[in-house]
């Protein structure tokens, strides 16, 4: 029985975990997942309650669950570190080792952005690189010498570039075998540089997949004229970021963009969008992203534990977001339809269970 930490997080983040359990509890009914959900505060409710934003408690209740549901935070409304304010998805990443973000764009059904439909996963590197809360043992990798210079540090490492490539070859094998690596060794040539020797090192294993290597600037402007040259993307943190964020919106927004942070061991299910808190509690957030988000945990609960049937729930979560959103009548208000938060995911939980 499979028993996940539920973190409802800021902002929009308890609205559409609410949302997200009616469909998860749906397709466990559905598909006799047995599932059971252990909740636990953050944020600034706890920052209010505590004095911090992730309570220890939180991570060692996490060491033990089979999976991670996390709500948006407001990361940017957080104190300092030293006054409470921990960055709850850095706090993941990095302190569970969940080194892999995986970002999919699929266009959804009449709601595409772009000139032509994509089906791409962008696989992000996500303890290290140019993420200053993430790539230092001690302290800050950025930091200021004299008021008027401000300095940032950039941090790869070959385990780190390694193991991303290698997941990213292995989803490629069981997509379109095609693995881009993006990177600027233009410019970044002893970083750059050496992440595509290691992405090139982890290509002689998988020589049925093809290995094409694009500079970031001209992958962002592929990805809005030609989309379809792209089937998986492996990059570092801060390019992978950006570019995801890319990708969802042409394929139909952030709002529509599932994620998931994992290892071999534990996956994180957690939107790609922010908190939105100007408008919390209007019940207004579309919550496809998280959703869409906890069925990737139920595939990777499919691939690592060989739950078939938490796979098969996760095909029919996806195919029943399809039909809603094909559907004007059944979109929510950001995606120009009717629907608030609570009655997408009613419509969802009920269209799923038949």
């Amino acid at each position: 029985m499979p028993r996940f930490i539920v973190l409802p997080g800021d902002g929009i983040g308890p609205e559409i975990t609410d949302a997200t359990l009616h469909v998860l509890r749906a397709a466990d009914a559905r598909f006799g997942l047995g599932l059971t959900y252990d909740f636990h505060d953050i944020g600034l409710k706890t920052l209010a309650a505590q004095g911090t934003t992730l309570p220890p408690s939180v991570m060692e209740a996490a060491k033990s669950c089979d999976g991670v549901i996390l709500g948006p935070i407001s990361h940017l409304d957080y104190p300092t570190k030293d006054k409470g304010g921990v960055n709850v998805s850095a706090a993941f990443r990095v302190g569970m080792d969940l080194y892999a973000n995986v970002r999919p764009a699929r266009t959804r059904p009449g709601l595409g952005r772009g000139h032509q439909p994509l089906d791409l996963v962008i696989m992000r590197e996500a303890t290290e690189g140019f993420y200053p809360d993430r790539n230092m043992f001690m302290g800050s990798g950025e930091f200021m010498p004299t008021p008027d210079v401000a300095i940032s540090m950039r941090k790869l490492t070959r385990h780190a570039c390694i193991r991303i490539a290698e997941r990213a070859f292995e989803l490629a094998r069981i997509r379109r075998r095609k693995v881009t690596a993006v990177h600027k060794a233009n410019t970044f040539i002893v970083t750059d540089g050496f992440w595509l020797r290691c992405v090139r090192e982890v290509a002689e294993r998988f020589p049925d997949v093809v290995l094409d290597e694009i500079i970031v600037d001209a992958c962002a402007a592929i990805l809005v004229r030609d989309p379809q040259r792209f089937d998986v993307l492996v990059a570092t943190n801060f390019h992978a970021d950006i570019l995801s964020d890319l990708a969802s919106e042409l394929s139909g927004g952030l709002g529509l963009a599932g994620s998931t942070n994992e290892n071999e061991l534990l996956c994180c299910a957690q939107a790609q969008h922010g908190s939105a808190p100007d408008i919390a509690g209007q019940d207004k957030a579309n919550p496809v992203s998280l959703i869409l988000s906890a069925a990737m945990l139920l595939e990777w609960h499919e691939k690592r534990r060989g739950n078939a049937q938490a796979g098969a729930a996760a095909r029919a979560i996806n195919d029943t977001v399809d039909a809603l959103l094909a559907d004007p009548a059944t979109r929510t208000v950001d995606l120009g339809g009717p629907m608030g938060t609570r009655a997408f995911g009613q419509a969802l939980a009920a269209r799923l269970a038949g």
